[in-house]
């Protein structure tokens, strides 16, 4: 049984045996009609607890060769599309956590050795009779097989950005991300590659990572009802589980984008339901760590637009000068860009502001705001 090559099915076999499965299957059907083309690199970006993991393991189950899927999917929305059976566990499929090998090392250049180590070793088990020019890249050994075999392969990749939410050498974010470029772009034995992250893609120039599909709570694109759970999808919970859903919509509602979809956070949704109690779950994740230490930072009078998002303004906001990663927040723009990536602020794409989406995350900005002792503030909560 592999684990990088080929994966099984158990994780998603495992999510489908919970309490509360939402089927969000179609994003298959959405990546089947881009499979071998020239729009096969999709990068989705959400906040934690959005599903991204959730989504990157049913990816993996239903692509790999590793396992036979039909049981799993059979039932599902996406059974019911043209092209289901003609890709259902049909593909090469590497299956890549990047937070399990960055956690495992000292840096970047241990945690790439590592990887490479780890995805070679299934790959010369499987591959034994294949003439390698170089078995230590990885690059040239999936051009070799394809030469040889023909065989394509899907790269998923979970928590991409992990690495770059912590490095804080230039030259290691480039090192990295220059691993990526030789290792995806522009290849022939790749017919789709699937990332996801809480930060968007980070060039570093107009050259590297430009392949991809940038998806992200900025611009959803497409992927609107993929990026968190639907507000019809809430509605169905609060029926089955006797749940006022005006409550739900209040304490959870709020990041909406331009076509009309609401998204809500399906960790929050979950255990509200399951609960039966209404309450902040962010504040216990290690995000709200991240969002005490940019409050505090308090950039270019960030205090003062607290307190204005606080009492339900909307704040104009740059997006642009945002780097994609953690290490190089330098502006109060770059601090709120940074939170609506990290899902404490909702975008409005039409009018370029942000605002404070609903109950919850209010709790958590005066949870915040409590810690780091404003007194202007405090008085005004």
């Amino acid at each position: 049984m592999n684990t990088y090559l080929n994966p099984n099915n158990k994780s998603f076999k495992e999510t489908l045996s919970r309490k509360i499965y939402i089927d969000k299957s179609l994003l298959i059907d959405k990546l089947n009609k881009i499979i071998d083309s020239n729009d096969s690199y999709i990068c989705i970006s959400r906040p934690k607890g959005f599903g991204k993991s959730t989504d990157a393991k049913m990816l993996a189950a239903y692509y790999s060769k590793g396992c036979d899927s039909s049981l799993l999917f059979n039932n599902l929305k996406i059974a019911q599309t043209d092209n289901y059976q003609k890709n259902l566990n049909k593909y090469n499929v590497i299956y890549i956590d990047m937070q399990n090998f960055y956690t495992k090392t000292n840096n970047v250049k241990e945690m790439i050795q590592l990887l490479t180590k780890a995805i070679m070793r299934e790959i010369l088990i499987r591959y034994n009779d294949v003439d390698f020019l170089d078995n230590n890249d990885l690059s040239f050994t999936l051009d070799d097989i394809y030469c040889e075999t023909n065989e394509q392969f899907i790269f998923i990749i979970d928590n991409w950005d992990y690495a770059l939410r912590y490095i804080q050498s230039e030259e290691n974010k480039a090192d990295f991300l220059i691993f990526l470029n030789c290792l995806l772009k522009d290849k022939d034995y790749l017919s789709l590659v699937y990332m996801t992250g809480m930060l968007p893609i980070k060039k570093i120039d107009e050259t590297h990572m430009n392949m991809f599909d940038k998806i992200s709570m900025l611009d959803p694109m497409t992927y609107e009802n993929y990026m968190g759970f639907t507000e019809d999808e809430v509605k169905d919970l609060c029926y089955q589980y006797d749940m006022n859903f005006d409550n739900i919509k209040d304490w959870y509602d709020g990041y909406q984008f331009k076509n009309g979809v609401s998204i809500y956070s399906p960790k929050s949704i979950v255990k509200a339901v399951t609960t039966k109690e209404l309450g902040n779950y962010w504040s216990k994740t290690a995000s709200f760590e991240n969002l005490k230490r940019y409050i505090s930072s308090n950039y270019d009078g960030l205090k003062d637009t607290i307190h204005r998002l606080l009492i339900g303004d909307k704040i104009t906001v740059d997006t642009s000068t945002f780097s994609n990663d953690m290490a190089s927040v330098t502006s109060k723009d770059d601090v709120l860009t940074l939170l609506i990536h990290l899902g404490y602020l909702a975008y409005d794409s039409i009018t370029k502001t942000v605002y404070i989406p609903n109950k919850e995350i209010t709790d958590s900005f005066v949870s915040v705001v409590k810690e780091v002792k404003w007194p202007e503030t405090m008085r005004l909560i």
